[in-house]
């Protein structure tokens, strides 16, 4: 899994499973050092229109990132919201999984399990726009 889907698998995650995972990280008494504290501020959106595949900028939304190095490997993270500690747990999970130290493969399954929520959540949503889908027949 590349750095940057690990990153934004972390960022759907729930609060209390980066919390949760992060505390076991650091149980084993590995250094911990922030880098960048977490900060909150606003990011500018940019969403693709799906019929030209044109990006527009959507708006300005609240997001909160930090920066943490683990044993020697540095780690961050980007949330939307303003959750400190969700953004920090992130954090250390990434520098965890890009030093290949104990936990890696935990937080790999964690970023699976994300991954299934996602793609079941898209498939509902599917399903429920399904039955306002108009096909068009094309006359000849």
């Amino acid at each position: 899994m590349s750095r940057e889907h690990r990153c934004a698998l972390l960022a759907e995650a729930e609060r209390a499973e980066l919390i949760e995972l992060a505390d076991a990280c650091i149980a084993d008494g590995a250094r911990v050092r922030v880098l960048v504290g977490p900060e909150v501020g606003c990011v500018t959106a940019q969403v693709r229109e799906p019929v030209l595949d044109q990006r527009f900028l959507l708006g300005d939304v609240l997001a909160c990132r930090a920066e943490v190095e683990l044993a020697g490997h540095r780690g961050w993270a980007m949330r939307l919201g303003d959750d400190r500690a969700a953004v920090l747990a992130a954090a250390v999970l990434d520098a965890e999984a890009h030093s290949g130290r104990p936990r890696a493969t935990d937080i790999d399954l964690l970023c699976e399990r994300i991954a299934g929520r996602r793609e079941l959540r898209e498939s509902q949503e599917w399903a429920e726009l399904a039955p306002t889908v108009v096909e068009f027949e094309e006359l000849t």
